[in-house]
């Protein structure tokens, strides 16, 4: 793929999962009185002013300055490097990007964050799609700069 196909995918991968956190997010919202309680999970509405964990609670402008520079650096980083970005690389960015951006969104509009999955069967914190897309794409690129080193490695014969 072209450098400049690959800044569209990524851009366009982005958009996508912005847009289906969004939508999903206020469907799910919508469903919170409907869905009763079962032992896996249960639809709960929590104002979150903190981050991961309920951590820096009440630090709004924070959160917000460190998730808007956090996403600039991860778009200036990805164009960057662009020509070495696997598809698959440039996908999971996308999905951390998007997520970041929808929680820092929720945060400039409502003051919070809108969590709703609570765990039944394990003491969790409530959580919502965004995180969810953060968590899943971090673990996804760790697996692949991993693998890109492990692979490095041995190609040229450092252990």
């Amino acid at each position: 793929m072209t450098k400049t196909g690959k800044i569209v995918y990524f851009l366009i991968s982005v958009v996508f999962f912005i847009l289906f956190d969004l939508f999903f997010s206020n469907e799910i919202l919508k469903c919170i009185p409907v869905i009763q309680q079962n032992p896996v999970f249960e639809l709960v509405y929590v104002k979150n002013t903190g981050a991961a964990f309920s951590i820096l609670q009440n630090a709004r402008n924070f959160l917000i300055i460190f998730s808007v520079a956090a996403i600039t650096g991860i778009i200036f980083y990805t164009i960057k490097h662009i020509k070495k970005a696997s598809v698959i690389s440039l996908f999971w960015v996308s999905v951390l990007t998007a997520g970041i951006f929808c929680n820092t969104l929720e945060r400039i509009m409502l003051g919070f964050v809108r969590d709703f999955f609570k765990l039944n069967f394990i003491n969790f914190p409530v959580f919502n799609i965004s995180d969810i897309f953060i968590n899943i794409s971090v673990f996804a690129i760790v697996i692949i700069i991993i693998k890109h080193n492990f692979k490095r490695n041995n190609e040229t014969g450092n252990r």
